[in-house]
């Protein structure tokens, strides 16, 4: 059965969908993994960096993307035709075993899933709204991903910045988050409010079925190659005093020129420009990322 891993942070711009893209696509490459990326991001990052705006505006015109998968699960159809299955996207960038389950621009109706939730919520009179909601929360992403979980090594959620539905679902259908966090206080903040977000999602759903998910590591992003003044290096110590050292990755990832080129070409770094720093940086990554999974794994097996 894949792993899934959300790759989350409550605050954008921190270099999320980099880290998703570049991660599942070493791991493919280099690892020979079979990786699926689902984009939960409305902002459809996560596609764009890996099929062009003109192969994103066919698969939405057939309606290939979540949205479809969302709009079956808010309001179950006998007659729909697509499964999870047919809204794939296989051998991104010629790269057997790297697959994409696309986004969208618009993922769901928030107004008609609150209205559909209180109806269930007077239908079954004992149960308060809230209950309800987090039902719902619960099975909403895991119910898109059930029926493939067993063609992936790992499953990696682009969730959005903030906390939305679909980041709240995708993170209570993992096993792990990825953390990514430049040195920076307002990305400090996020790493925070997350944190205690994350701990409040354990609490509201332990009456459903206890959340299991865990931080498998925070992934330091760096501006202009790398280069850090003293205030960069006080606050990547602040974060290293908040947290055990196995919750940190060694590897951090520069945000070079060549890291923004590639995100014109719709194609990760890690592909278009394997010599660069960004690239070797990602694949170093990939590396610490699996050992550090499967030591994770061997301990959840263990509970289990």
């Amino acid at each position: 059965m894949g792993t899934i891993i959300s790759t989350v942070n409550m605050k954008g711009g921190v270099g999320k969908t980099t880290l998703t893209v570049n991660l599942a696509t070493c791991l493919a490459k280099k690892h020979n993994k079979r990786v699926l990326v689902l984009d939960l991001d409305s902002q459809i990052s996560a596609t764009l960096s890996l099929v062009s705006p003109h192969e994103f505006a066919k698969l939405r015109k057939k309606r290939r993307t979540l949205s479809y998968l969302l709009d079956n699960v808010i309001n179950p159809n006998p007659w729909s035709k697509l499964d999870t299955k047919d809204i794939i996207v296989p051998e991104i960038c010629g790269i057997d075993g790297l697959e994409l389950l696309p986004g969208d621009i618009e993922l769901y109706d928030e107004f008609q899933v609150s209205a559909m939730l209180h109806q269930q919520a007077l239908e079954h009179g004992e149960q308060e709204f809230q209950n309800v909601w987090n039902n719902f929360e619960r099975i909403l992403i895991e119910k898109i991903i059930e029926p493939v979980i067993d063609d992936y090594d790992f499953i990696i959620l682009d969730c959005a910045p903030g906390y939305n539905l679909l980041t709240r679902s995708g993170i209570a259908a993992s096993d792990f988050y990825l953390l990514p966090a430049r040195p920076e206080p307002l990305s400090l903040v996020g790493i925070q409010l997350l944190e205690r977000r994350i701990a409040k999602l354990r609490e509201s759903h332990k009456n459903i079925k206890p959340l299991d998910v865990k931080l498998l590591g925070i992934v330091f992003i760096l501006s202009a190659g790398g280069l850090m003044g003293r205030y960069y290096k006080q606050v990547m110590k602040r974060v290293r005093d908040d947290f055990h050292p196995e919750q940190l990755f060694e590897q951090s990832i520069p945000m070079d020129v060549n890291v923004a080129k590639a995100v014109d070409m719709f194609t990760p770094v890690s592909l278009a420009m394997p010599n660069s720093g960004g690239s070797k940086a990602f694949m170093k990554l990939s590396d610490e990322f699996l050992a550090k999974a499967a030591v994770e794994s061997q301990k959840l097996a263990a509970v289990t």
